[in-house]
């Protein structure tokens, strides 16, 4: 009997694409041939300079400019300003407070796991140290989603006629693309951007592309992450909110740079502390694609798992379990 048609991908993870790119093979499989609609805000001020992408994708690209919109709304809507500024400083003020007490909290459980043996008791006290983390996350979340809701309340965006027209303008540009293609840059910018405008909204069903930041931000949850930074602990941290198309996934763009994958006990803490979403390392050439039969790695790809270990698949992600 023939087998059955395979949709296209609805969402595709690239890894970088600066060094390794390959946005236009993961298109391909689309088999698409009008425009794309490109986010760039992440990039901020350069937001524009996008000829390696639009050589990438042939030329196709439709650049929707979302950070460049929203200086402009902000510019001609104060109040709409104001209250941006006013929910920014307080998540940053929030950011501040969970990440001192992450720090306590993340010493207590590198500590346990490190701790030779592996009686009962010390077993019992890694899980809850483990725990400790996973509520400190969930609350900080938890607080995010309370100051995004204090924001549409008081500002009420969906009723800023500038914001309405911008949105309109998007879906109007949005009509005519087959597809969407969202960079990386700075991720929260991107985050505010893509939220403000609501643009997986208006882009409805078609195949999303996404990488580094862009990645990042279409998971139920952004973690920023560093193991060795210039200063500091080195623990990832719950940013914000994320979008929630990864359907089980948490990316960790550029891991071999920012991430000790060679150190079992920081891999497990991570595995452990996200579960039950998986963790996956997302480096030069990483492709992974999500479709009727879930995740499937195009290439190899890498996971991070609860035995501390790194484990490259290949196939549908089931295949690594």
């Amino acid at each position: 009997m023939p087998r059955p048609p395979v949709s296209p991908p609805d969402l595709s993870l690239l890894g970088p694409q600066r060094l390794r790119p390959t946005l236009g093979e993961a298109m391909a499989t689309l088999g698409t041939e009008g425009p794309i609609a490109a986010i760039t805000a992440g990039w901020q001020d350069r937001e524009a300079e996008d000829d390696e992408l639009r050589e990438h994708l042939g030329a196709r690209t439709v650049n929707l400019e979302l950070y460049r919109r929203a200086e402009e709304l902000f510019a001609d809507d104060a109040r709409l300003l104001a209250g941006h500024r006013r929910r920014q400083d307080s998540l940053r003020d929030l950011q501040d407070i969970y990440r001192r007490r992450l720090r306590h909290a993340m010493a207590a459980a590198r500590e346990l796991l490190a701790e030779p043996g592996d009686s009962q008791l010390l077993d019992q006290a890694r899980r809850d140290a483990i725990a400790a983390v996973r509520r400190l996350d969930a609350e900080h979340l938890e607080a995010v989603r309370r100051i995004h809701r204090r924001f549409r309340r008081e500002v009420r965006p969906d009723r800023r006629a500038g914001l309405r027209r911008q949105r309109a303008e998007l879906s109007r540009l949005l009509s005519g693309c087959e597809a969407l293609a969202i960079a990386g840059g700075h991720v929260a910018v991107l985050l505010n951007r893509l939220r403000l405008f609501d643009v997986l909204y208006l882009a409805g069903q078609r195949p999303i592309l996404a990488w580094s930041a862009g990645a990042m931000a279409l998971a139920d949850r952004v973690v920023v992450f560093h193991d060795s930074p210039p200063q500091g602990a080195g623990d990832a941290e719950v940013l914000e909110t994320g979008l929630g198309r990864l359907r089980g996934l948490l990316p960790f763009p550029h891991a071999r740079r920012r991430l000790r994958l060679r150190d079992p006990l920081r891999v497990r803490l991570l595995a452990e502390r996200f579960a039950p979403a998986t963790c996956v390392a997302l480096d030069e050439g990483d492709y992974l694609t999500h479709g009727d039969n879930g995740w499937t790695a195009e290439a190899p790809a890498r996971r991070l798992t609860g035995s501390g270990e790194v484990a490259t698949f290949v196939g549908p992600l089931e295949a690594a379990d």
